[in-house]
């Protein structure tokens, strides 16, 4: 099982910062350090970095580690921008970068700076298009269509190295696993039961198989926390306070995370989680921390690191 650190800046944090923990990560051997490209936490202001252009930095202040956005969204930018942004990465960073690619969805961030939110509907039309001309691009230019978007270039430059990838993120249960499959070198979710991953899982596979490509050759991850105690007595007490928060008993809140695979107890009780995942055919496991990045404690983060590996 592959493990990345996943931070969303747009909770606040500097550039600087950024680095420390992506050169962190990079330190204990981590395989994937992936951010959140948004302007606005939800219906906050605060020291929000561009996705983008800090990995631009990462890319020549890391050397070994993946680096992943999760997800970039296609209403901030013209797919061609996203397409030369990401072959201009993945050149600097030695072929390390995977460009995620997304429908967008936060209608806050949208209405704050004057960025167009079409219907969802339109968006998912515009990824299926932005994702053509992207691979197209990608692979060295020629001629693209589409209602939306269109591409008259044969000769497109620099191409992508083999390590170049497109990450397809999201929740839906049709839409998403068939692009994924279409165009992904990694199909990413939130954690979720077994059987809403299973039927997920299929969609991919049909798309994929159908789309000429090996469904093997996807590499699928999931993203959530990981809820690691030094003692059962510290567990126990986080599952009465967490649960609350969902009217949930600790014994339902426990239940809901052993349901889909969250990581949580102490260091072997949390590690079992990781096998189940694995079981399930999940290859990389994002543990995600909604927190500005100054309050992300690298002694926990270590702590939960090594539980899981």
């Amino acid at each position: 099982m592959e493990l990345g650190l996943f931070v969303e800046p747009q909770c606040g944090g500097s550039y600087d910062r950024l680095l420390e923990l992506a050169r962190w990560a990079e330190s204990v051997g981590l395989d994937a350090f992936a951010r959140s490209d948004h302007y606005l936490n939800r219906e906050e202001s605060a020291h929000a970095t561009d996705a983008l252009v800090s990995f631009a930095g990462l890319a020549r202040e890391t050397s070994t580690i993946r680096l992943v956005s999760l997800v970039s969204p296609i209403t901030f930018r013209h797919p061609a921008v996203m397409a030369k942004s990401a072959t201009t990465i993945d050149e600097m960073s030695g072929g390390r970068f995977t460009i995620g690619v997304g429908t967008g969805w936060m209608e806050t961030e949208h209405t704050a700076f004057g960025i167009d939110l079409p219907p969802l509907a339109e968006r998912f039309d515009r990824l299926g298009e932005a994702l053509k001309v992207m691979t197209t691009m990608f692979s060295g230019g020629g001629q693209f269509d589409g209602k939306h978007y269109s591409l008259n270039s044969d000769t497109v430059a620099p191409t992508a190295s083999k390590g170049l990838q497109i990450v397809i993120g999201g929740s839906g249960a049709r839409k998403t696993p068939t692009l994924a499959g279409r165009y992904a070198h990694e199909y990413n979710s939130f954690v979720t039961d077994r059987r809403s991953f299973d039927a997920r899982r299929q969609v991919l596979r049909s798309a994929a198989t159908e789309a000429g490509r090996d469904p093997n050759d996807i590499l699928i991850s999931f993203s959530g926390p990981a809820l690691v105690y030094e003692s059962e007595s510290e567990h126990a007490a986080a599952l009465i306070k967490r649960g609350a928060r969902r009217d949930m008993t600790a014994d339902q809140y426990s239940a809901f995370l052993d349901e889909r695979c969250v990581p949580h107890g102490p260091p072997e009780r949390a590690h079992r989680a990781i096998d189940q995942m694995a079981s399930w055919g999940i290859d990389r496991y994002y543990v995600q921390e909604f927190l500005p990045l100054d309050d992300v404690d690298l002694n926990r983060m270590d702590r939960t690191f090594n539980a899981l590996s």
